[in-house]
């Protein structure tokens, strides 16, 4: 018996195998895709823009911003006109979630709990060491002690 949850698992199963087989096609509109010049000048532009995008990504993962977020941008603006991007692209949905999915184990989630609990105590016990030995002293201000 095939219950409703079983064929949208067949149906999501048959999409990603379609969407696999199926060749990338370039987004461009068909304008710029009927003249050669045209499409290669297109094609660079979408090059450049999804370089800035990723360049400021990268640029944000140690300023403020959300650097994951413009990197997949970036490479999402690539994909609609490169094929290897778009398998990239591809396969890090898939890793993610995949991630997102391993994080929700149980198994997971505890010892993700304990190493943060022992990481913490640690840290506790550094800083309680720190303060017990100089007080509330800056390190740079230490003197010979």
């Amino acid at each position: 018996m095939n219950t409703g949850s079983d064929r949208e698992t067949n149906e999501s199963a048959n999409s990603e195998s379609a969407a696999e087989e199926t060749p990338h096609v370039s987004k461009a509109p068909a304008f710029v895709k009927a003249r050669r010049t045209l499409h290669l000048s297109w094609q660079v532009g979408v090059f450049v823009v999804g370089l800035a995008v990723i360049a400021a990504g990268v640029a944000m993962l140690v300023l403020p911003g959300p650097g994951w977020v413009a990197i997949f941008a970036g490479l999402a603006i690539w994909a609609t006109e490169f094929a290897w991007a778009h398998l990239v692209l591809r396969w890090t949905k898939r890793k993610v979630t995949e991630a997102a999915q391993k994080a929700l184990d149980p198994k997971v989630r505890r010892r993700n709990l304990v190493l943060t609990t022992v990481g913490l105590v640690v840290a506790g016990a550094l800083i309680g060491f720190y303060l017990w030995k100089y007080g509330l002293v800056l390190p740079w201000n230490l003197e010979d002690q």
